[in-house]
């Protein structure tokens, strides 16, 4: 067996139920990660998109409603004194890299370094032995 998938059998199974958890609410922070970019960027693109607003209020003889865009809503923070990039940068270094680190110091202390134990001994389980798509 290929010892970079090799599933140390010493780690009890509790304890692989315990590091499955620490890993599923890391994916699920992930994914939280995602959604806050997607954030971010969907409302820089909104942003961006009111200068061509801006641009055809004004071409339409609409100067007032062109300058109260541009006062009121072009540029503005999305909650008191923060653009969406300062929301990720705060998330990323109060929350996320820290989780990230805490989440490698434990599978490391407790596993070996060897993450998905539980899906790992899954396959092992799982695979048909000879059947060339079902290696280790």
């Amino acid at each position: 067996m290929d010892d970079a998938h090799q599933v140390p059998d010493e780690v009890s199974e509790t304890t692989v139920a315990a590091l499955g958890a620490l890993s599923k609410a890391l994916e699920t922070t992930e994914r939280a990660r995602g959604h806050l970019y997607g954030f971010h960027q969907l409302t820089g693109t909104a942003d961006f998109q009111l200068d061509d607003a801006v641009r055809l209020l004004r071409e339409a003889g609409h100067e007032e409603a062109a300058r109260r865009v541009e006062r009121e809503v072009l540029g503005r923070n999305v909650i008191p004194g923060h653009w969406t990039f300062q929301i990720v940068e705060a998330y990323n270094d109060t929350y996320y890299r820290p989780f990230v680190d805490i989440e490698r110091d434990i599978v490391a202390q407790l596993a070996h370094g060897r993450s998905h134990l539980h899906e790992a001994r899954l396959k092992r389980r799982r695979r048909t032995d000879g059947h060339p798509d079902h290696t280790l």
